[in-house]
Formats: C-alpha cells, structure tokens, sequence
C-alpha cells in the first residue's frame, strides 16, 4: 500500500518535528504534516521573534554602559522598522532550518490540515481542499497551544494577545500588560526598553509566582528600576476601546484603578489546542489542561502519541523536544532517555534574566523534604564586575548532600542553568560537583561557591 507510514505526525512544532526526525532516523517511514509553518508556535509566535526582538532592546539599553568602560557614543537611536525586519528575517531562517532539518531526516512533509479519523487513518486536507487518506501503525499528536482568553474580552486592533502584538509595525506610546507570568514580563522589558510607558498588573500577590520568591522579587525591583509601573493583587474589571486606545480599569484590594493606554497585551496564560471531535471519535482521555499521557507519551489509545504544548503542563519547546524523542524511541521500540518534568530548565528571557531547574526552596519544603540553600552573588564575581553585568545571584537547593534545584537570577542566567540542569537531572552530590573545575575568569565561576 503506497500510503501507509509507521508514523504519521500531526503538527510541526519542536516536539512533533523531533519525533518525526528520530523516528525517521531509526529506519521508518515518516510523514509529517503542518497546516501553518515550519517550527510551530515557538518559531512563529513565540521564543523566535520575541528574543529577537529582546536582543534589539537590549543593546540599545547596554548603550548606556558605554561611558563607564570609556566608549563615547555622541547620538544613539534606534529604528522600530528595522528591527520588525530583525525578527522577520530571523524567524524565516528558523522555519527554514526546521523544514530543511525534516527533510534531511527523510520525513516526507505535507503542508495542510490534518485530521485523525482513527488509529491507523489520518485524513490530509491541502490549501485547495483536496483530500487524501493516509494510512499509519502510530500517530503523534503535536497541535500545540493558543493564548487564552479571560471570559468577556473580545479581541481588537487595540486588544491584543502575545500573537497580535507581533504583528504591530509601529512602536507604541503606552501599552497596559494583563498578566505578570514570563510572557507578560518580557514584553514588559522589551517595550520599557524602548521607551514605552509600560502598565503591568498581575492578580496574583507577586509576579512570577510559580519561581523563586527571592528572584520573582529582585526581577520586579528591576522593572521597576526600568520605569515598569507593576501592580500585584491587581485584577482587570472593565476594557472599554476608544477611537484612540483603550480605557483599563482594575481593582487593587480596595482601590479602584484606571488607565489610559493605545494598546492593552494580554498575557493571561495559553492552553492546549484540543480538537475535542477528533479525541472524542478516537476515545482519546483529554481535559482542559491536555491529552494525558503515560511516561512513554502514549495516550489510552494504543498506537496514539502526544508531545509538547497539546499535553498541558510546562509549555516549552524544548520540554516539547524531548518529549517527542521520548515518543519516537517508544515507537520503535528502542532504548528511550529518561524524561522527568522536574529536570526540564524554565527561562523567563526578560533583562535581567530569571532561570530555574527542579525545586525551589519553598517547593521541597512543601513537599516535606529537608534542605538546606547555597547562594552565591554576582557581586563577587570579577567578570560581572569587569563587564557591568549588574545585580544577581545563584543559589542551589540540597537535599542531605544532593542537589535538587538551582535558580539563577541576573544576566546571562539563561546559560548559567545549562551547568545546573545537568548536575540536577544527574542527581549529583557535592562531592562530585567538588570535581569540576571551572574556567578563570568567566561568568561561570559564581556556581563554584555553592559547592
């Protein structure tokens, strides 16, 4: 039968894209299909364009360093246009590196929708509405995640989620955030950065409240620094758009807030992307959070997988990543790496930067267990001093003598969780961590201390 796969992978984001080139890689025949672009969310709406964009703001802002290292600068501007074109043409390179990464995979790619009749059918509609039947031993389900929506709010040229707000060309004068999780805070750097006069309101009682309560507090001292107004325990009330921007009105406790701004940006989260037709007809165990799956990504439905954001949880391309190597050794049958939620690193990319691997201090008290907290502060640190990188620390929480989480806070924390996310995952202790030596003089030798 000419139409019949081993796999057949509905969705080419990072995790369906990853199963698909592994699975392909281990002998089978492979057929991926994606109806919007290559790379998925992360390339088109997500970490592409917003980093950057970020890295544009980001150097403008380091123009000010320059006097204190002895380098004059007479004028400095920046070009909004240009920098759109910046994250352009880096998200068309990114889709064209997943595309071509499939195809040397020797995945065959179709481009349109696909629909899972059963375990063994997918049907293809293309763009012209033709329609083909493909026939599969497995299925992966990677239909990734949309913004979510607070009950009551209608969307508009002024009312915008992270999507809609890429596609703005030009810089706006003011700008109210719903939401102070990492999408909302690193629009919030981006915008401040470029001069911006930034709102951002959070209903909880301190942003980021899932990471470390020291780093959730130092990243909003920060903000506030870069002329952030944040607002917790603040909830939105009323949206009213105007021929000119938008009215937002809010609640604070006992008082009662109201802004004028040209754009408000909702960040309140994003959910799974459920076609609910499709699981029921197959009987496939979903609910609002995701498609549940067991440790091999396998759904209740033998044959059927899913990865990434479509499975709730962490939304991150590389959890989705791994994920879908998960998925394809499971699906032939070979040797799969060990997956655990917990050892999957979280970057808020906003400037400073926020990063976290495992449990946090307050996560494992919780849960019972005895730690103890090793900290180590930027400001003993010769590099971070020679080249202005600021304010920040790390710390690593030990259980007895092994390591369960770390948390970095400050510049460049992106990378300095790499190192930590392996001594995490490695379930290392302080002895084996007491062996590395690190390079003198780097960034890195702040992680020395802390064993």
């Amino acid at each position: 039968m000419p139409d019949k796969y081993d796999l057949i992978v509905v969705g080419g984001g990072p995790g369906g894209l990853e199963a698909a080139a592994r699975t392909a890689a281990l002998g089978r025949r492979v057929l991926i299909i994606e109806k919007e672009g290559w790379g998925g969310t992360c390339t088109h709406r997500g970490c592409i364009p917003t980093k950057a964009l970020l890295t544009c703001s980001k150097y403008y802002t380091d123009l000010k360093k320059f006097k204190r290292l002895g380098i004059t600068v007479a004028s400095a501007a920046f070009d909004f246009a240009a920098m759109k074109k910046h994250q352009q043409q880096i998200v068309k390179v990114a889709a064209l590196g997943a595309q071509k990464m499939i195809e040397e995979a020797r995945v065959e790619l179709k481009a349109g929708t696909g629909e899972i009749l059963n375990p063994e059918e997918v049907k293809l509609t293309d763009a012209s509405g033709n329609v083909h039947i493909f026939f599969t031993g497995s299925i992966v389900i990677a239909w990734g995640s949309q913004p979510q929506i607070l009950p009551g709010i209608n969307l508009s040229e002024r009312i915008l989620t992270s999507d809609g707000i890429l596609n703005l060309s030009i810089l706006p004068r003011s700008i109210v955030i719903v939401g102070g999780s990492f999408i909302g805070i690193e629009f919030a750097t981006l915008f401040a950065e470029l001069g911006v006069k930034v709102t951002l309101i959070e209903l909880l009682e301190r942003i980021l409240p899932l990471e470390d309560e020291e780093a959730a507090d130092f990243l909003r001292q920060e903000l506030t620094r870069a002329g952030i107004a944040v607002h917790n325990s603040t909830q939105l009330t009323g949206l009213k758009e105007t021929a000119d921007g938008v009215v937002i009105q809010a609640q604070k406790k006992t008082e009662q807030l109201e802004w004028n701004a040209d754009y408000v940006l909702l960040c309140t989260g994003r959910k799974p992307q459920l076609r609910e037709v499709e699981l029921r007809n197959c009987g496939i165990t979903y609910d609002r959070l995701g498609i549940k799956v067991n440790k091999n990504m396998l759904t209740n439905v033998p044959g059927i997988y899913a990865v990434g954001d479509v499975t709730g949880g962490m939304m991150l391309a590389h959890r989705a990543t791994q994920q879908g190597k998960v998925a394809a050794a499971n699906i032939c049958r070979s040797d799969a790496p060990p997956y655990n939620e917990r050892y999957i690193p979280s970057v808020v990319y906003s400037h400073p930067q926020i990063a976290h691997v495992g449990l946090n201090y307050q996560q494992a008290r919780d849960e019972g267990l005895p730690c103890e907290i090793v900290k180590s502060n930027y400001s003993a640190n010769i590099i971070a001093r020679a080249e202005l990188t600021g304010q920040g620390f790390v710390k690593a929480v030990f259980c007895g003598e092994k390591i369960i989480g770390a948390t970095a806070a400050g510049d460049q924390a992106a990378e300095l969780i790499v190192p930590l996310t392996l001594a995490v995952s490695g379930e290392m202790t302080k002895k084996q961590l007491q062996a590395w030596v690190i390079p003198h003089p780097t960034l890195s030798e702040i992680l020395a201390p802390l064993f």
